[in-house]
């Protein structure tokens, strides 16, 4: 493939993905979708908690791990679209990629970041800042973090997730 026929495509691929509303991702700018993010930790930290056994301080650090996890699969794991009238407009792209038209910095960009930064707080003060529960909830932090700045937006680490060329 020539470099003059790479920047068609991404010029044919820029302007398909304009041309309708993208409803993989406009969800996330609907009412009520931050409130359910909330309600989804909440309920997390809610069945972690009755489960048998489990202290306080290991339901704060699972459920942590379980929401850091669920979105960097749901936003930065999974690519395309799961409908087939975009005709691929959007089948190399992450939705975290397709929020907001790849704007960054967005009231709602800044806000899926917020919530695991204040996950992260909540339970390394509910685990007494347990050296071993600390570590967990920063590492898989950062990860999610890491996956959500700007400098790696359409970034694929390890050939992961890579666009592969149908030409």
């Amino acid at each position: 493939m020539t470099l003059a026929s790479m920047y068609k495509t991404d010029y044919v691929q820029t302007c398909d993905q304009h041309s309708q509303t993208n409803l993989n991702s406009s969800w996330v700018n609907d009412k009520g979708a931050w409130m359910t993010n909330v309600i989804i930790v909440c309920l997390i930290k809610f069945f972690f908690s009755i489960v048998p056994g489990m202290s306080p301080e290991l339901a704060w650090t699972m459920t942590t791990l379980t929401y850091n996890v669920g979105s960097y699969i749901m936003l930065h794991a999974v690519t395309g679209v799961p409908f087939e009238f975009t005709q691929g407009a959007y089948d190399g792209i992450t939705l975290w990629e397709q929020i907001d038209g790849g704007v960054q910095f967005t009231a709602t960009r800044k806000y899926l970041a917020t919530v695991p930064i204040v996950l992260f707080l909540l339970s390394t003060h509910y685990t007494h800042y347990a050296p071993f529960a600390f570590s967990v909830n920063l590492v898989v932090t950062v990860i999610n973090l890491i996956a959500k700045l700007p400098v790696m937006h359409q970034v694929r680490l390890f050939d992961i997730n890579q666009k592969v060329d149908t030409n």
